[in-house]
């Protein structure tokens, strides 16, 4: 009797390093947005959106596509100057991460995105969505004058070499930080986009955050480990 009381007292230890292997501690200063274990604090279609093996998933199949691009909405309130850490992974096709955005109504989201894809074209650009396109490529560093004109400035990294580094099909570590009109996106702990916004008319000083999963071919995206640090106060 008592070595099987003392397996079960080590299976159960095994059990709970596991787990909390499996939710890491925010690191200082963030807070984690996501449980790992459902979709408390977010909003999203159900069709398209779960929680699967610790990881908030988007898909869509043949049978079951989206006609738009549709968005899963954190629910915690407006951001403004910030910086998320999350992890990324993507099997097929296109997302991004919305920041400083619109909720549009019907899980539409304008605004802001990071964006990344399987073909690495548009791997970690800055993105508007339902509005300006594109604000800045991999590797560029970029002021977009009070005209809304888009004047590359710089380099910020060689993007020809890191998207060699890059496979959307592992995990990646992604980064945002908004400060002000300064927006800056990070990949893997190299900055890959560098963004200085001037043009008030059309820029976002705050707004809420969401991920994409995109119309189009089948897709999967997974995201864990997602903490948000308040850069405001």
């Amino acid at each position: 009797m008592r070595l099987t009381l003392s397996l079960i007292m080590v299976a159960c230890l095994a059990g709970t390093v596991r787990a909390q292997a499996a939710t890491p501690k925010a690191p200082e200063g963030f807070q984690s947005i996501f449980n790992g274990k459902d979709l408390t604090g977010w909003d999203g279609n159900a069709k398209f959106w779960s929680v699967q093996d610790g990881t908030i998933t988007g898909q869509t199949t043949a049978e079951n596509p989206t006609k738009g691009n549709t968005f899963l909405i954190w629910k915690g309130g407006v951001v403004k100057d910030f910086e998320l850490r999350l992890k990324i992974r993507l099997d097929n096709g296109n997302t991004g991460i919305q920041y400083r955005s619109k909720d549009k109504g019907n899980w539409v989201v304008n605004g802001y995105q990071g964006d990344y894809d399987d073909t690495k074209q548009w791997l970690a650009s800055l993105y508007e969505e339902g509005g300006r396109g594109v604000l800045a490529q991999m590797g560029q560093k970029v002021t977009i004058d009070a005209d809304g004109k888009l004047n590359a400035t710089g380099t910020v990294v060689n993007a020809k070499e890191l998207r060699g580094t890059i496979n959307p099909k592992e995990w990646v570590d992604y980064v945002i930080i908004a400060k002000g009109n300064h927006l800056v996106q990070i990949l893997n702990g190299k900055t890959v986009v560098d963004v200085t916004d001037e043009q008030e008319s059309k820029r976002a000083m705050e707004g809420i955050m969401a991920l994409q999963v995109h119309a189009g071919p089948p897709m999967k995206v997974q995201f864990k480990d997602i903490y948000l640090k308040d850069l405001s106060k």
